[in-house]
């Protein structure tokens, strides 16, 4: 294997994973390892070299509704896929997060018989819904990269090969992290509060909750009227959207919030907006992490279609849906879900943290969570893939 080029085949369905993939990508180059990368992957992996068969955005569907309606697009996706590896196959498969498509594709690999290592990096949270999808797992996929340490754990409980690889956030961002230096490189005025509010990064999301948002932002404006908003957008596309939501939903707001768009492809918008802000406003999910490891005070919030919500529910094992949260196994953030989550609720929400003692509570918390996933002994995630693929 060491005399030849590896073929890697990698699939990602949002900013996370190209984010996670192209680190995954330099690992393997500066470990001096000659390796091609194919499959589905980001722009940060497409300006690396990867080179990607359909959009990222293909598979950024989120909610069971949603992707019924995406169904017969996502299956010729998946085959498209499975018919270049049966006729040029890659020497291993690497699924990034999207785990409903990744792992189907890993099955369809096992089922043809197609001689590739299957590999899920990001394990999908079976240790809080649908459970029996771990025997599914075990059949399919012959190791799993977890990111946190609890996730190994219970694997093991099913003899699942798994490998603790930790989170590549939490050794990267520092402990020390003083909000002033971040406004600086933000170029925000270090002497004004500053709210971040993450809608998220799809369209459907952007739809769903800025609304919300901008009622929030209105509440709060009417009473600190020299408070200052950022909204990060990770295209152009999603910037327009912001902008057309703000004009037709709170025009008067339109010099109090600043919309900020990535330069470039390492999609770090939405990151240095998080860290050079006060008070963090945001959807549940990744990003909630992000804001942890950054010790910035937050609440997070979700709405989804009414549908995929009251099936989550009954499917839902754990008392929590933020990573904050289901980290620390208890509250440490404030979760405001479906009917919760209204402009009110989260405006006082927002109000509650503009209390120091409050802040300074939460922040406390985030930066001892921190210390715990940099304090495990971790594996390198590129010699847990080689292994795999000599095993």
């Amino acid at each position: 294997m060491a005399n030849r080029k590896l073929k890697i085949g990698i699939v990602v369905g949002e900013v996370s994973g190209d984010t996670l993939g192209v680190k995954l990508m330099r690992s393997f180059r500066e470990q001096g390892i000659d390796a091609e990368f194919e499959g589905i992957g980001g722009p940060q992996m497409i300006a690396e070299g990867f080179n990607s068969y359909y959009p990222m955005e293909t598979l950024s569907v989120m909610g069971i509704v949603e992707v019924l309606k995406d169904l017969k697009k996502l299956f010729a996706v998946r085959d498209g896929l499975i018919n270049q590896w049966t006729q040029h196959p890659v020497d291993i498969f690497i699924g990034i997060d999207a785990p409903d498509f990744n792992l189907r594709l890993s099955k369809s690999i096992k089922e043809k018989n197609l001689p590739i290592k299957t590999v899920q990096y990001v394990s999908p949270s079976v240790w809080a819904w649908r459970q029996g999808r771990v025997h599914g797992i075990k059949q399919s996929i012959d190791l799993v990269l977890c990111l946190f340490p609890f996730e190994k754990v219970f694997y093991e409980q099913y003899e699942v090969p798994a490998a603790f690889v930790g989170h590549p956030l939490a050794k990267q961002l520092p402990l020390e992290n003083p909000i002033q230096i971040a406004k600086q490189e933000l170029g925000v005025d270090e002497n004004q509060k500053h709210i971040a509010l993450l809608p998220g990064s799809r369209k459907g999301e952007v739809e769903r909750l800025l609304p919300m948002l901008l009622g929030a932002a209105n509440i709060l404006y009417t009473k600190y009227p020299d408070i200052q908003f950022l909204i990060p957008a990770i295209n152009d596309a999603r910037k327009q959207q912001i902008e057309q939501g703000v004009e037709q939903l709170a025009p008067q707001l339109k010099a109090k919030i600043h919309i900020l768009e990535n330069t470039d492809s390492e999609s770090k918008i939405g990151r240095m907006v998080m860290n050079a802000s006060d008070i963090i406003a945001l959807a549940s999910g990744t990003a909630t992490l992000e804001a942890m490891l950054m010790h910035r005070p937050m609440v997070t919030f979700y709405k989804l279609h009414w549908l995929t919500y009251l099936i989550a529910k009954f499917l839902v094992k754990i008392p929590y849906y933020s990573l904050p949260n289901i980290i620390a196994g208890k509250k440490v953030i404030e979760e405001l879900i479906q009917a919760d989550a209204t402009p009110e609720n989260l405006a006082a929400e927002i109000e509650k943290l503009m209390n120091v003692e409050t802040a300074q509570i939460q922040v406390m918390q985030h930066l001892t969570m921190h210390k715990q996933l940099i304090s495990g002994n971790t594996e390198d995630p590129v010699q847990a893939i080689l292994q795999c693929l000599n095993s």
